[in-house]
């Protein structure tokens, strides 16, 4: 009995000590956040007894907040305030309650550049080039993109009216708002039959499927099974997949993983981890797999996030190969957390983890990263320049507009098939000036004729040659940088001289005529007492800017001695 007792007694005060070592612990670190927050709260305190005028205590705590999140270096960690809210959550899910349709402003008014698919807009006759000239008997004409938006969308099952200037005639109608949801699966041209629907089959004599992702929603995974199911994929329908993940921001990581598991049956599809959350890995199953069909992934610069997710899986399971250029290296998890004191709806998006592909490698792309994102296949490198891709935008976005509808009584232009192409790389080059796409049907056609697939693009371009290419874009952005710092300090010259002083700009200083270019000369730097230091080749015309900038002046008249 003193044995149990002694016992029970020696737990008591061990729990009893774990607890108020706990308390005391929690107190600890209770106190230590409140020191944190004693400097903001005094500079508070003088801003509010000492600023000249009355400071808006709202902008002073966002500021705050922001403050706080800058520190931490990271763009993806941000505040999303509580006016904020409704345009975070369309981003964020795609879903969005409004009319449906792209917009832009022409000439000064909002136009509609497409109604969307199953939406208000396009049951309601709007066609692509229509002036939205006013919204609920306000003109539109002045108003930018987002302050037309604000007026259309709304609650839905409420009517917004808008007037319609169309070839020079003018009429009004009232549309109902409603959910609409983006699709996220698109094809290479839209089906002339029925304009809501897309057509898949870029090769249809070789059975090649064409799907392009432009964002994971929460639907994008069911909607992509559905065009493969159209495709009688599971039945030997497709033979081949072009898989377009170009300008693909990313979104919803499960369903990244869920089409990544349509085409795997086994094996590692990505993992996760971070300071306060264990490894978490996702792995293929073998229900629900498409059959092993070739596979090509189309990734850019500008491929992100979840995308990047998607091809690394399929490229490290040597499931596709990947064609294009290295993408964009976003490989971090948000965590989305409602904020109980800043508003209702506001909310922090914070990074928790990092994404590691099946190979181990890390996809986030750090200040001091050499590698990151997904690199493209060797053999299938294929660079675009800013023209290229604004062409392509171009080109890609005629094919996209819907022209006709149940309402307005016009009918898809048809289609002669004679003089489009699809199949064949050079029209894909000349039409749409797409020369990756161009790369990818090409190669897909040399693994169907031959069985093996051909590259297509740069040779031999790796992880090294990459970064050395990134490093001449750096290179060519920072003379373009400096050539447009020149232009400015010379305006700003010009407008000096223009206003009849020269007192408020100094003088800029010449080391040398502009006419002389200095690149492959050589330049000595010599001590105050004229000692040698050393000789330094020139390899660009650049060297005056760097040397103005490093505090430098000419000597004049220069010594005899001098080079």
């Amino acid at each position: 009995m003193k044995r149990s007792r002694l016992f029970f007694d020696v737990t008591l005060v061990s729990v009893l000590g774990v607890a108020v070592l706990g308390a005391t612990m929690a107190l600890a670190r209770r106190d230590d956040q409140y020191r944190f927050f004693d400097p903001l709260l005094e500079i508070k305190v003088i801003i509010d007894n000492a600023y000249v005028v009355a400071a808006d205590d709202k902008k002073l705590q966002e500021g705050a907040i922001r403050g706080l999140l800058e520190a931490l270096d990271d763009p993806y960690t941000t505040f999303v305030p509580a006016e904020q809210s409704r345009d975070f959550q369309k981003d964020l899910t795609g879903e969005y309650v409004g009319i449906g349709a792209s917009v832009n402003v022409q000439n000064g008014w909002l136009t509609i550049v497409s109604p969307l698919e199953d939406s208000p807009a396009y049951r309601s006759g709007l066609m692509a080039d229509d002036r939205i000239v006013e919204i609920e008997g306000e003109s539109t004409y002045g108003l930018t993109v987002e302050q037309c938006v604000a007026r259309l969308v709304g609650v839905p099952g409420t009517s917004v009216r808008i007037t319609v200037e169309r070839k020079g005639e003018r009429f009004s109608m009232d549309i109902v708002r409603d959910h609409i949801k983006t699709r996220s699966v698109k094809g290479f041209h839209r089906d002339p039959l029925d304009p809501e629907k897309w057509q898949f089959f870029i090769d249809p004599a070789r059975s090649i499927a064409y799907i392009r992702l432009v964002q994971f929603t929460p639907a994008c995974a069911q909607e992509l099974r559905q065009a493969l199911d159209a495709l009688n994929a599971s039945r030997g329908g497709v033979k081949g997949l072009i898989l377009d993940l170009r300008n693909n921001p990313g979104g919803v990581l499960d369903d990244a993983v869920d089409i990544a598991d349509m085409f795997l049956s086994s094996g590692r599809i990505v993992s996760t981890s971070g300071r306060a959350r264990p490894e978490q890995v996702h792995t293929a199953t073998s229900a629900g797999t498409y059959p092993d069909f070739p596979m090509i992934v189309m990734l850019n610069g500008a491929s992100a996030s979840a995308s990047e997710v998607l091809a690394g899986a399929l490229a490290d399971n040597n499931r596709a190969i990947v064609l294009g250029s290295r993408s964009f290296g976003k490989g971090s998890v948000q965590g989305v957390i409602p904020l109980r004191y800043a508003g209702e709806g506001a909310q922090l998006k914070i990074t928790e983890q990092y994404y590691y592909l099946p190979s181990g490698r890390l996809l986030h792309r750090r200040p001091d990263s050499t590698s990151w994102g997904v690199d493209p296949t060797p053999g299938y490198y294929i660079a675009t320049s800013d023209q290229e891709e604004l062409d392509m935008f171009l080109a890609r976005r005629e094919q996209e507009v819907i022209r006709s509808s149940p309402r307005n009584g016009i009918a898809e232009t048809p289609r002669d098939p004679d003089k489009e192409r699809w199949d064949n790389p050079e029209w894909i080059v000349e039409h749409l000036k797409d020369r990756p796409l161009a790369a990818a049907i090409r190669a897909m056609q040399a693994r169907l004729d031959h069985g093996e697939f051909t590259p297509t693009g740069e040779q031999g371009i790796g992880g090294n040659e990459l970064a050395l290419i990134e490093l001449r874009d750096i290179e060519r952005a920072r003379e373009r940088f400096e050539r447009e710092l020149e232009r400015l300090e010379r305006r700003a010259e010009q407008l000096v001289l223009a206003a009849g002083s020269t007192d408020s700009v100094p003088a800029r200083r010449d080391l040398w005529p502009d006419a002389v270019d200095v690149t492959d000369g050589v330049i000595k730097i010599f001590d105050k007492d004229g000692n040698e230091v050393t000789t330094l080749r020139i390899t660009s015309n650049r060297l005056e800017r760097w040397l103005i900038d490093a505090g430098v002046e000419p000597i004049d008249p220069r010594p005899a001695d001098a080079p």
